[in-house]
């Protein structure tokens, strides 16, 4: 039974009648249990809805709808499961002091793994779980593996689990498409072990899907943590040709590559990265592994079809690790379109240590980065920097008070080169409707 918290205007639910604070029982004689249960359940054509209304009274109703067309009832979001691991490597516990409190909670919840993409170990498992996933084919979920190994695999996760292997082959067993991934820890779980670890993993394709090869990202608060280092460059240039050995040996056997190395691994290498088409259907996007591919692929795109604009001189902020190839497109860009573009690595000194990438900078960064430079008419800050739906970055501040400390206008870039192309021909159209 969950609490309706809103009803959307013009949807299903408002034509029945249905109310903020009526409680949803079932649908089709199934208890919902939460968010997922509801988008599951719903997706039918013929539906016969349980409600128990504010005042008490237990409401049925029948309807017909198409499968995909939502009800319109909003539910609470589910609270995740936490995460009962002290994984050596852990980004939470390597925050800085200070932020707000919602970061530091932890979740380990196969939920949000479907919901959501996030990556699970699974180490809090339980039957009932399984026998969820499985019944309801919650597919595709990620998994964070690390090792096969089960003592090296309790090591690096700082708790003894259930066999990872054992539920990933029954879960794939059960139809369950998986994504894995697995952090590196220089001397820990990289070679003789990654390569194990690797094996054991191919073995359960295609069933899994795909494997991101990922490098360990330290910030620079591990005081009292367990002792870690990045990749050094020569081991980065390891990796990078032992991920292609076994890509060569996978798309022998399986037909496709399966495993892929982190875009940082190659920045790391020193290394170019492979073309676009060698990523496959980009199985590990969302875990930085092919985003320089795609976006010298949209890149390419924009090059060939811009016009020049009449603008002044614009900023565009990034992370340290995404500098190079935004500069390249840039100068690309302004060279074919007139408009020059100034691209502004920002280091991150709030978190510190290794990282570099753009989504984790703070205000506070970018406007010491920023303070003393020409800004030119307005600043770019591509949209990954911002908490999703809001206009915040990471440290709490406001783009309003970050056009304030900089003392120019900020606007907010999707971060990708037709983002970028759109945005400059929008602030074009405004110069010239205001001219």
């Amino acid at each position: 039974m969950l609490e309706i918290v809103d009803i959307e205007p013009g949807s299903i639910a408002e034509e029945l009648g249905l109310k903020s604070g009526d409680r949803l029982l079932a649908l089709n004689g199934e208890p919902v249990r939460d968010l997922l249960d509801y988008q599951l359940l719903g997706n039918v054509e013929e539906l016969l809805i349980e409600v128990e209304r504010s005042d008490g009274e237990l409401w049925e109703v029948e309807i017909e709808k198409d499968a995909e067309e939502p009800l319109g009832i909003v539910l609470p979001h589910p609270e995740p499961d936490q995460c009962g691991n002290n994984c050596i490597f852990c980004f939470v516990h390597q925050l800085p002091p200070g932020m707000r409190r919602s970061l530091y909670v932890k979740d380990e919840d196969y939920r949000f793994s479907y919901l959501y993409g996030a990556y699970v170990t699974l180490s809090n498992i339980d039957e009932a779980a399984l026998q969820r996933i499985l019944a309801q084919r919650l597919s595709p979920l990620y998994v964070s593996v690390h090792a096969t190994d089960e003592q090296l695999r309790e090591r690096l996760l700082g708790r003894r689990g259930p066999s990872i292997l054992e539920i990933m082959r029954r879960l794939v067993g059960g139809g369950i498409e998986l994504h894995a991934q697995i952090v590196v820890c220089p001397g820990i779980n990289d070679g003789a072990a990654l390569e194990a670890t690797c094996r054991d993993l191919t073995a359960l394709a295609p069933g899994l899907a795909s494997l991101a090869i990922v490098p360990v990202g330290l910030t620079g608060y591990r005081q009292r943590l367990p002792e870690l280092r990045p990749l050094s460059p020569e081991e980065a240039r390891t990796l990078v040709d032992w991920v292609h050995a076994r890509q060569r040996d996978c798309l022998e056997r399986l037909g496709r590559r399966f495993l892929y190395a982190a875009d940082e691994i190659y920045l790391a290498a020193g290394r170019d990265f492979p073309p676009l088409q060698e990523y496959e259907d980009l199985p590990q996007l969302e875990n930085g592994v092919g985003l320089v591919a795609q976006f010298r692929a949209r890149a390419a795109e924009v090059l060939a079809q811009v016009s020049p604009l009449a603008l002044p001189p614009l900023t565009v902020v990034t992370g340290e690790s995404a500098a190079g190839e935004l500069r390249d497109f840039c100068a690309a860009l302004a060279a074919k379109c007139g408009v020059p573009l100034d691209v502004a690595a920002v280091p991150n000194h709030f978190f510190g240590g290794h990282v570099t990438v753009t989504g984790l900078l703070t205000g506070r960064d970018i406007v010491a980065a920023l303070a003393a430079r020409p800004l030119g008419a307005a600043v770019l800050l591509p949209d990954v920097l911002l908490r999703e739906g809001t206009e915040m970055l990471l440290d709490d501040m406001t783009v309003d008070e970050l056009e304030r400390q900089l003392g120019v206008r900020v606007e907010i870039v999707p971060a990708e080169p037709w983002g970028l192309w759109d945005m400059l021909e929008t602030l074009a159209l405004e110069r010239g409707e205001g001219e």
